[in-house]
């Protein structure tokens, strides 16, 4: 009998959309969806408070990392009492969800099951599919993986062939954070690309780069949309004073034309799993507003009040 631990929110949705949530018994803290799993035990905590601004966020993260400790506390006690068969994790990012070694150092000594380690490695869309396979084959159904996979890229390439016949190719530019200034990579580039659009900053496979404000500038995208890590549309509305009191945001074309939108990163840009597809439905509906109808918008997307 399968007893899956999920430890990333990703890899949570891909143990859905393989058919196997019946099977999973605990997740992290960061695992929200789909609904059937909040009430499942939570193996994991954030090693500091992750209240406050961008910028406070960003400090304290940096100070855990700079001592050499972990973003995020793994419950050793909890996951022996679980008894699981599979714990799922990630060494994509020691930021956005709990690493390998957290988990590894967990495992140790602690889990009498001995449970399979998965770890999943998305840096960019193509990762995406082969974590979905990897998961399918640890739990010994690697032709469900395969189906969920083809219908995943079948339904994006249906969404990237209406954008890319659109005439209209906007220079955009993805902000993963607001203070310091982040600019989105990994698979983002890569489903802006497939929108019908030309992306300004970050590489796809790359993690997401730092960026400065001139650079911002200098490129005075078409369209701004900004998809803070781990944030809702609530928390980025709130934190959206770091880029609207800078000097330089009214001077820019995208704000000029009221062409500033936000994104619900936690739950969909941020995500490498299933909810990629409709990731890549919402870039095409802010850029193609003409050719697709605004089905996301108000609970994964909205425009910027140009007046604010």
């Amino acid at each position: 009998m399968l007893r899956i631990v999920s430890l990333i929110a990703s890899a949570s949705e891909i143990v859905a959309s393989l058919g196997l949530s019946q099977h999973q018994v605990g997740r992290s803290h960061e695992c929200d969806f789909p609904e059937e799993i909040l009430g499942l035990p939570v193996c994991t905590s954030p090693a500091f408070p992750t209240d406050g601004s961008s910028a406070e966020i960003d400090r304290r993260v940096k100070a855990q990392l700079a001592n050499a400790l972990s973003v995020y506390e793994v419950s050793r006690e909890t996951l022996d009492a679980l008894q699981p068969t599979h714990v799922v994790t990630q060494t994509q990012c020691r930021v956005c969800a709990v690493s390998l070694e957290d988990v590894e150092r967990a495992l140790t000594g602690w889990v009498t099951s001995r449970p399979k380690l998965v770890a999943l490695e998305p840096n960019a869309l193509a990762d995406v599919w082969s974590d979905i396979r990897r998961v399918a084959d640890s739990c010994g159904i690697p032709e469900r993986g395969e189906d969920v996979v083809a219908k995943f890229q079948a339904k994006m390439q249906r969404i990237a062939q209406s954008a890319c016949s659109t005439p209209r190719r906007p220079r955009v530019a993805c902000i993963e954070w607001h203070e310091p200034l982040m600019a989105a990579g990994n698979w983002v580039p890569e489903l802006v690309e497939m929108a019908g659009a030309v992306n300004l900053f970050g590489e796809a496979g790359m993690h997401s780069p730092w960026m400065t404000w001139q650079q911002l500038v200098d490129a005075d995208p078409d369209v701004i949309i900004t998809m803070p890590c781990g944030f809702d549309l609530g928390r980025t509305c709130e934190e959206m004073y770091w880029l609207t009191d800078r000097p330089e945001w009214r001077k820019l074309r995208a704000v000029e034309t009221g062409q500033v939108y936000l994104a619900d990163g936690n739950q969909y840009f941020n995500r490498p799993g299933p909810r990629l597809v409709e990731s890549l439905l919402i870039l095409a509906e802010i850029l193609h507003p003409e050719a697709f109808a605004p089905a996301l918008e108000g609970a994964a997307w909205q425009r910027q009040n140009k007046s604010s």
